[in-house]
């Protein structure tokens, strides 16, 4: 098994957890010493994570989060930062939001990624469910949130991000260029007939790509630059796959699903769909082979203890802004209500404990967590970390100490 930890970059000052100062610096996002602490935190946590042994860091992108959480504006160039600071650890947007992008511009940043950090990038690619600023980045498309309810916004989402990805691919793996998106209205070149007088035509035709450019020296296709370090492209990853239908093209796709269901047997079910829908394609995985889970972690002496250090400070903010989104039903019991949604005053760190959302405890109890994943998927390949509340919440020293903790305790008897 591998492990990752998983970022949702947090403003330190911002959230519940310090709303006096969250309110007196309103809107904390763009006050620029706040992000600062913010990008010193991450520093110190990235290098920390690669120096301890951690296989991945993963970011998020968000955008507009003005209020200070989830504050991962552009994952490749944070990584670009990051890239520079680490050493061997992997790292990975999780995930780009295809649909907010320009297919070609998106592949060339990757490749360049790719390229700085010598092939240690893995590219976690996303839908987008916030409509704040996935309507207004993904107007060009005409893409809206993701909503994952089959409606007609959802699906023009869903064939938006395949689209995107397939002239991604494209761009990646072929020396020329020449596509028709009837999904995106898109064509390269443009005019898609080609492009007319290009100056430089003897250049092109010495030194270019021989399909470029035709014998009247028409542009008739581009070559996408740089080719990304890895060949073809960097493993695919893709963060909540929750719904069917994620899952299945997923695999369909090649792509690693990373999961954020609480419940070990919801981890096998969805596991086992991907396994079989692998198999449809060629790739005989076992289960829980080519995938991953998120877990909450906190480690101290005591149950009560870990509860008290990273439990305090998540479920206020979490219930207040994830709840509205429809994450508190991750914290459903079978006991509760059916049809009853699950009420923020339920999101408390014992709930998240006691549905495994979270793992809060010693070392002995997070190793017996993650063995109960184990039993029911024995070849998982990816354990993430999700650090929902501690950057930016708890002090540095106490969210490097957890980290290290779990390197030195818990990870040693499952590599």
């Amino acid at each position: 098994m591998k492990f990752s930890i998983f970022l949702n970059p947090q403003i330190p000052g911002s959230g519940y957890a310090a709303e006096e100062n969250a309110r007196a610096k309103r809107p904390i996002g763009r006050d620029t010493e706040s992000y600062q602490r913010l990008l010193h935190e991450v520093r110190e946590i990235a290098v920390h994570a690669d120096q301890i042994g951690f296989d991945a860091l993963m970011m998020t992108e968000h955008h507009f989060h003005s209020e200070g959480m989830e504050f991962s504006v552009n994952p490749l160039m944070f990584l670009t930062d990051l890239a520079a600071r680490t050493e061997r650890i992997l790292l990975a947007p999780l995930g780009l939001v295809l649909p907010a992008w320009d297919p070609i511009r998106a592949a060339e940043d990757v490749a360049l990624l790719d390229q700085f950090c010598k092939g240690r990038l893995r590219l976690g690619v996303a839908r987008g469910y916030q409509n704040r600023w996935m309507n207004v980045l993904g107007q060009r498309w005409h893409a809206a949130a993701a909503r994952s309810d089959g409606s007609a916004s959802d699906t023009r989402n869903f064939d938006v991000f395949g689209e995107v990805l397939k002239i991604m691919k494209m761009a990646w793996t072929q020396e020329t260029l020449r596509y028709k998106s009837d999904v995106l209205d898109y064509q390269v070149p443009y005019p898609f007939e080609g492009i007319e007088g290009w100056p430089a035509q003897e250049w092109t035709r010495t030194f270019g790509s021989p399909e470029e450019i035709d014998e009247d020296g028409t542009i008739k296709a581009v070559s996408v630059c740089p080719r990304p370090y890895q060949n073809p492209h960097p493993e695919l990853w893709q963060p909540f796959t929750i719904s069917d239908r994620s899952v299945i093209r997923a695999a369909q796709e090649d792509i690693l699903p990373w999961m954020f269901t609480p419940n070990p047997d919801d981890h096998a079910q969805k596991a086992k769909l991907y396994q079989e829908e692998s198999a449809k394609q060629g790739r005989r995985y076992k289960l829980g082979e080519h995938t991953g889970i998120l877990k909450i972690v906190g480690i101290a002496d005591t149950t009560e203890e870990a509860i008290n250090t990273f439990g305090r400070s998540i479920p206020k903010d979490f219930a207040a802004f994830f709840g509205p989104f429809g994450y508190l039903e991750v914290l459903r019991k079978k006991e509760d209500e059916k049809h009853k949604p699950i009420s923020p005053e339920k999101g408390d760190a014992k709930r998240m404990n006691d549905v495994e959302m979270a793992l809060f405890g010693t070392p002995d109890d997070v190793k017996r967590g993650i063995q109960r994943m184990l039993d029911r998927m024995p070849d998982l390949e990816w354990f993430g970390l999700y650090m929902q509340g501690q950057q930016g919440v708890l002090p540095l020293d106490t969210v490097k100490r957890n980290l290290e903790l779990f390197a030195t305790k818990v990870a040693p008897e499952f590599r």
